[in-house]
């Protein structure tokens, strides 16, 4: 049984679908009864919630304020039925984690595989996110943790587990550079070169390396995809240059190379595992913070193969 009113319900799903007969469909509930518990939550309040257009209904500006104080109730009732479960002993709740889409393979579904048998009770979505937005989007309240490259720092934003990641040119197994426990840039521009494109962070890494050793390769392919460029290079087009994360799959299992960059001035990119200082973490969430942070380990760069 929802605890959330009826009226809460009906005007949560009116505003998001902008249309009382659209609800009604959502929801299974007569068009009458939506509105009538609308007209009774206006005449309540005061204050009309919704414009009535011909194209259908739009927050007034009292209903936008009412639909983000009704999401905080929701929730915060989530919260709360998971502080009850824990109080029960349960491990019961729903954890909202937000990535980058370099972490889409390898940690992440593996930890979650590894929740799921362990505890489940909890479930998890795993949004990915522009690495950028990743950060505000935490303290917005849309994730309840975050895995983020560089984030820009805030009083609120707290950093629990954190790893390097280095650049390095990505290779096939047998290519020349594979040999190398390291390479120069010079050396890697003299192959031909698959070019991470903006607004992949990498290019701008690429630019800096270029401007700083007078050295310039002439990419024979660009992108803006991580997965695109391990295609290419995977076929043959030619050699790339990425994080050490990014190839973490490949290199384990032996279908590509990471030669790391002999540069000591340029920096490698960090990963960090961030929560929202500002807010208390419900015994589900802590059970997938302390998964993540025990899989930071396993990121660092794989020891090379004699």
């Amino acid at each position: 049984m929802p605890v959330f009113s009826r009226f809460t319900r009906y005007f949560m799903t009116v505003a998001q679908h902008g249309s009382i007969r659209r609800a009604s469909e959502a929801l299974g509930i007569s068009a009458s009864s939506i509105d009538r518990q609308i007209l009774l939550g206006e005449e309540s309040l005061g204050s009309p919630l919704f414009e009535r257009l011909p194209s259908g209904l739009r927050l007034t500006a009292a209903g936008a304020l009412l639909l983000v104080q009704t999401r905080r109730w929701q929730r915060e009732l989530e919260a709360c039925r998971t502080e009850i479960d824990d109080l029960k002993g349960l491990r019961r709740g729903h954890v909202t984690l937000l990535i980058p889409e370099a972490m889409a393979r390898g940690m992440v579904p593996g930890v979650v595989a590894t929740l799921r048998a362990e505890h489940p009770g909890i479930t998890l979505s795993v949004l990915v996110r522009a690495n950028h937005e990743i950060g505000p989007a935490l303290i917005e309240g849309q994730g309840d943790l975050a895995l983020v490259f560089d984030p820009v720092m805030s009083s609120r934003l707290s950093v629990r587990a954190s790893i390097a990641c280095p650049l390095g040119f990505v290779t096939l197994p047998g290519h020349p550079l594979a040999e190398q426990d390291e390479a120069r840039f010079s050396q890697g521009v003299a192959y031909p070169l698959i070019a991470p494109s903006a607004p992949l962070a990498l290019a701008q890494k690429i630019a800096w390396l270029s401007a700083e050793t007078g050295q310039e390769g002439l990419p024979v392919c660009e992108s803006d995809d991580i997965e695109t460029i391990k295609s290419l290079v995977r076929n043959g087009v030619g050699i790339s240059i990425l994080s050490s994360v990014d190839v973490m799959q490949e290199v384990g299992d032996g279908s590509l190379a990471f030669v790391p960059l002999a540069n000591r001035k340029i920096r490698p990119f960090e990963l960090c595992f961030c929560v929202d200082q500002a807010r208390s973490l419900p015994a589900a969430t802590r059970l997938v913070a302390q998964s993540l942070e025990a899989a930071f380990p396993g990121l660092a760069l794989p020891e090379r193969r004699a």
